[in-house]
């Protein structure tokens, strides 16, 4: 119900952002080879300005509040966060890789208000494009499955130099299995650049895609990717489209900055406590370079509103 009362919401107007995502810690604890969102040195961002960062969203009227990294449950305040995100009636969210979980932890979120968690996994074995693996995480999921009182989506990708695409198959066929909503993506390489799918990955994509969209899951899936924008992405086309990141969409990296999203960190690149309605209806329209070859799926969600 909260879920369609921003939906409707969002339809009505367009000044206030759909979807943030904030960074509150840019370290990672594991290291993925496509990866340009971590570092190994950089401490939590401070409590009291993560709150004030969540208190000015509220200010904008935001429909969710989506935490990300680095590794987001490495802020040891992020229960406290979810926290406050709820007090303020948004919609609260988490992106991890999932290695912190355990069924303490997972108890923990429950109570602190959490509303949906992804986690992306990459391969079934680690290897150094990627550490994000089903054999390490299996009991994670595990331990979701019995104790999470939010809803999951398990996201497989292909490309981004994944060795072997066959893995997204098993990734998503395990996800069903223990009842989560699952998503397929495809993934930059470590510059950022979108590279076409080769004939194995196409046929995995277009594979698990066909699943993903043919269950009732795709319903409450807040992750499932737009398939004419998918369909392009895998053939290496553009598409063509109106952006609405910088203000359907934010990034806030941990310096407080508004960005279009974790791949253009810079623009705007406006401090979140100097962002204005006015910034809002000005990235609203603006036109962005990177668009037509786009691979933030979040974005290209939020702006299909429109």
């Amino acid at each position: 119900m909260r879920s369609v009362r921003e939906f409707a919401r969002g339809l009505a107007g367009t000044d206030h952002p759909l979807l943030v995502h904030v960074v509150p810690i840019r370290r990672c604890n594991i290291d993925c080879g496509y990866c340009n969102e971590y570092d190994k040195i950089s401490a939590p961002v401070e409590t009291g300005l993560m709150l004030a960062r969540i208190d000015r969203l509220a200010g904008f009227g935001t429909s969710v509040v989506a935490f990300s990294g680095g590794e987001p449950m490495l802020h040891p305040a992020l229960d406290d966060l979810i926290r406050r995100v709820r007090a303020h009636g948004m919609i609260a969210g988490l992106i991890t890789n999932g290695y912190l979980l355990s069924p303490k932890r997972i108890r923990a979120l429950n109570d602190a208000g959490l509303d949906y968690l992804q986690i992306s996994i990459d391969n079934v074995e680690p290897d150094n494009v990627s550490k994000k693996s089903l054999r390490l995480l299996d009991m994670k999921l595990q331990w979701l499955a019995e104790h999470a009182h939010f809803d999951i989506n398990i996201n497989s990708v292909v490309g981004g130099g994944i060795k072997n695409p066959e893995d997204a198959r098993t990734i998503n066929r395990r996800a069903r299995e223990l009842g989560f909503s699952t998503s397929i993506g495809i993934i930059h390489d470590g510059s950022g650049i979108l590279k076409p799918l080769g004939g194995a990955e196409r046929a995995v994509f277009d594979d698990v895609t066909r699943q993903v969209n043919g269950g009732r899951q795709v319903v409450k899936n807040l992750y499932s990717g737009i398939r004419s924008f998918q369909q392009n992405l895998a053939d290496g086309k553009p598409n063509a489209w109106n952006c609405r990141a910088g203000a359907r969409y934010l990034y806030i990296c941990e310096n407080g900055l508004v960005h279009w999203c974790s791949q253009q960190r810079g623009f705007p690149g406006v401090p979140l406590a100097a962002y204005t309605v006015d910034d809002i209806r000005r990235e609203f329209m603006a036109p962005k370079w990177c668009a037509p070859l786009c691979t933030i799926g979040c974005v290209h969600r939020v702006s299909r509103m429109d």
